[in-house]
């Protein structure tokens, strides 16, 4: 049978195998992040793409971001990412391996259902999201980017999965920087959102509806200013940097999720049917661009 739906269970799996590596994957683990590169490069070669490693340095140690492309390798990409290091000795299950978890089963529907692609699909995970490396060259996202951009090569857009696996169905439950937002958006934490920056408005709302229409989940918009520090969390930013459009899907991390960067950041905290849905529309963007 076709894989036709993200599937609850392979997520689990995926989150299971990532949480369970000791050390913690984090940059300097280079044991821990090497078998979580190795398991995404092995579930990518049951997938018909190509499957490429792009290995660079950083302060000495060797990483590897991990590549699939399906579609026409002649055509422009789309670009869909997420991030497999993990901060500190954590384990890192909402950050990064919901992530990285759906960013597998993505890749699982486009070969399960084998749709015709207009555009290279590149689905890549990073690592060096986390600091020390956040917000430098050093990020396995800025390596990506910049080599796309040194190739003169065209690309569609760019999503980026950065925690999708935290849900909250009390009221409260949603934090928000200031009262502004917090007018405009729910006030219960159960919702995933698609954030752009100032300009891609267009991008955004199409990605929204996509989603929406497909998904059994609230998905919510915004866009920021690039240098709104809220903006630019995660991998998507290097994208901008280079001159893409690129989108973060996020359950808000610490906005809503009080194990952000700490020990209870596990497997248990989250919330595989609501990550499957994200999933789901998040596929369907992707058909949809």
């Amino acid at each position: 049978m076709p894989t036709t739906k993200a599937n609850p269970q392979r997520l689990y799996a995926d989150v299971e195998f990532l949480t369970s590596l000791h050390p913690a994957r984090n940059y300097e683990n280079l044991a821990s992040l090497n078998q979580a590169a190795d398991y995404i490069k092995a579930e990518f070669s049951k997938l018909g793409g190509e499957v490429v490693e792009q290995p660079f340095e950083a302060d000495g140690r060797r990483y590897r971001n991990i590549i699939l492309r399906l579609g026409p390798a002649d055509a422009p990409r789309l670009v869909v990412g997420a991030h497999y290091d993990v901060f500190g000795d954590h384990a890192g299950a909402d950050d990064n391996a919901s992530a990285v978890a759906g960013l597998l089963e993505t890749a699982r529907l486009l070969h399960g259902r084998r749709p015709p692609l207009r555009y290279c699909v590149e689905l890549v995970a990073y690592p060096n999201e986390e600091p020390p490396y956040f917000a430098t060259e050093d990020m396995g996202s800025y390596v990506h980017a910049k080599s796309l951009h040194e190739a003169g090569t065209p690309v569609r857009a760019m999503l980026c999965y950065e925690m999708i696996g935290y849900f909250r169905d009390e009221p409260g439950s949603q934090r928000f920087p200031n009262q502004q937002l917090a007018a405009l958006y729910p006030s219960t934490g159960n919702f995933i959102t698609v954030v752009g920056c100032t300009g891609q408005e267009p991008l955004t709302e199409k990605v929204h509806n996509l989603m929406q229409a497909n998904a059994d989940i609230n998905v919510q918009r915004i866009n920021l200013p690039v240098g709104t520090a809220l903006a630019n969390l995660s991998d998507h930013r290097n994208y901008w940097h280079f001159g893409y459009e690129a989108l973060m899907l996020t359950d808000t991390s610490f906005l809503r999720n009080d194990n952000y960067h700490e020990a209870s950041d596990t497997i248990d905290t989250l919330d595989f049917r609501r990550m499957a849905e994200v999933v789901n529309g998040a596929y369907a963007a992707i058909l949809g661009l």
